[in-house]
């Protein structure tokens, strides 16, 4: 007989703390609210501080953008992808890039060998993005580019594409991820050093403020810093840190705040407790708010939204029993709708070996659905309020992204920690700690360290094929382009890019002429380089 089967002996109850560090009691009440903070920061959806959520009724008038992540190979297969989704209900269109592009790498490029197409969409030049978006009606379906480090560039072909076919500019929707910073921190993409990469961010906002308003030129992300190793809460913080980065860049120009901010947009993570992940959103919300508002003087609602992509996290999923993703994929789905989020993509449950089959992606694509029709998700604002556990963890969850981002601008701010590899040696660490607690089992994982089916067989998982001859057709397809194109103009606007990156200009314009000349990705990055140098990583011991 055990102590918890014994007369009059007390079960023992063990502590939990949740990844941002924060204790869970196992019952909570209304003075565990009031002890937190209280409720004034709760308010209604659509009014200030937004923590329910940025629209009055939310997903009763229109649910969320359901964008799956998609790219590979040619443009012209990116493209059936593209409509095959579409054609199975996605609302919008999140397009990834192979490694080349995202780097600023040509496809003859030898540095580019064995890796065109592989994990993403390869782009030259404007032809293909032509390509890759031909038949594809841009006013209903938005596109979001995931792409950091030459993201000027690709904000301007797609700028220069839908004018080309006719669309206005003006009213152009549509998002760029952009955030050179976290690049820095998590996914290492990057080219130039820090300050004029930030200043390139700064040159995208300030273009797009002015020449296409309705176009979010960058998607701060928090979902890479989280990936690399962040808790939920540092990944909401250092977010923050990282976009004031960027208004600052942008209100030093002259630009008021109300005629950028609203076109600023976030990409989070999922993965993890549920309730600390929906806490985390609706704490972060109304921190945004609170920081547009008061430390950049913000009037226009839309300036102090939280706008975001809150999507599945890649991170969460696992090699072993694969199929158990498609549950985790549910409830990272079931997460986002109750976190309020406007656009919502879900990971496949095979992205933890390779590029989604049409067979998972639609598996996905079909999880967000069925919460719209058949699970009620839509049917009522911030279900979770009122809930002493949800109150009293959406308070603390606040209060813990304040103390973190007031250490890191007491360390020197955001940007010096990154430029010398504080904050990647920081979350590296607690990545190497987390996969430790996995393969020790102190940190619980279905399937990996719980419940293994060691003697069972594996379901298969489709490998996307890389194919050689692909990357030979996108090289002769670069090459047909040199060869039609003015290579006078190509080369008087390489030119003019390389003078406004050392003059100091606005490089938006200059770039935007050179892609529309059918200058390569290339060949403007190294226009760049020649100015600003490649980005080398501190080493930190």
């Amino acid at each position: 007989m055990n102590d918890r089967a014994k007369p009059g002996v007390k079960p023992e109850v063990q502590p939990v703390v949740n990844e941002s560090g924060i204790a869970v009691k196992p019952l909570y009440t209304a003075e565990d609210v009031e002890t937190s903070g209280g409720d004034k920061m709760v308010g209604l959806p659509g009014e200030y501080p937004f923590t329910r959520g940025i629209h009055r009724l939310m997903y009763r008038k229109q649910p969320w953008t359901m964008r799956q992540y998609a790219g590979f190979g040619n443009p012209s297969e990116t493209n059936q992808r593209f409509k095959y989704l579409i054609s199975n209900g996605q609302t919008g269109l999140n397009v990834a890039f192979d490694l080349p592009t995202q780097i600023g790498l040509d496809s003859d490029d030898p540095l580019a060998e064995g890796e065109i197409g592989r994990v993403g969409m390869s782009v030259d030049t404007l032809r293909d993005f032509e390509l890759a978006f031909e038949g594809i009606d841009l006013d209903r379906i938005t596109v979001s580019l995931t792409i950091n480090g030459a993201a000027a560039i690709l904000i301007a072909m797609y700028l220069a594409m839908a004018e080309k076919r006719g669309y206005d500019v003006n009213k152009l929707r549509g998002t760029a991820q952009n955030d050179i910073l976290k690049e820095f921190i998590g996914r290492g993409t990057w080219i130039f050093p820090v300050e004029p990469s930030i200043r390139l961010v700064g040159d995208t906002i300030e273009y797009c403020a002015r020449h296409a308003p309705k176009y979010s030129p960058v998607s701060v992300c928090g979902y890479h810093i989280r990936e690399s190793g962040a808790t939920p809460a540092q990944e909401m913080a250092y977010a923050f840190c990282i976009a004031k980065a960027y208004a600052d860049e942008v209100t030093r120009r002259g630009l008021p705040v109300d005629e950028f901010a609203g076109r600023l947009s976030y990409n989070f993570n999922i993965f993890g407790n549920i309730f600390e992940q929906v806490c985390k959103f609706r704490a972060g919300r109304s921190l945004w708010a609170k920081i547009m508002k008061e430390e950049y003087g913000a009037e226009q609602p839309g300036s102090m939204w939280l706008r975001m992509i809150a999507a599945g996290g890649g991170g969460g999923l696992t090699f072993e029993q694969p199929e158990l993703n498609i549950v985790r994929g549910a409830y990272y789905a079931l997460i986002s709708a109750l976190s309020g989020t406007q656009t919502m993509a879900l990971c496949s449950y095979d992205e933890a070996y390779t590029i989604p089959t049409e067979y998972s992606a639609r598996i996905s694509l079909r999880t967000m659905q069925i919460l719209i029709e058949e699970m009620g998700l839509t049917e009522t604002v911030d279900p979770l309020a009122g809930s002493y556990y949800v109150e009293t963890m959406t308070n603390q969850m606040r209060d813990k992204m304040v103390e973190i981002m007031a250490e890191t601008d007491a360390q020197g701010g955001i940007v010096k920690l990154v430029s010398e590899g504080v904050i990647q040696a920081k979350v590296s660490a607690q990545a190497y700690r987390m996969q430790r607690d996995i393969e020790s089992g102190a940190f619980p994982k279905v399937g990996v360290n719980r419940y293994r089916n060691d003697s069972d067989e594996e379901h298969p998982v489709e490998f996307h094929p890389y194919r050689e001859e692909d990357a030979r057709r996108q090289v002769d397809n670069l090459n047909r382009v040199r060869a039609e194109r003015d290579a006078r103009e190509v080369a008087r606007c390489l030119a003019q890019v390389g003078a406004d990156a050392r003059s100091g200009a606005n490089l938006m314009p200059a770039i935007v002429a050179a892609v529309k000349a059918y200058a390569s990705v290339g060949e403007i990055t190294r226009e760049l380089v020649a100015v600003f140098g490649r980005y080398r990583e501190p080493i930190r011991f």
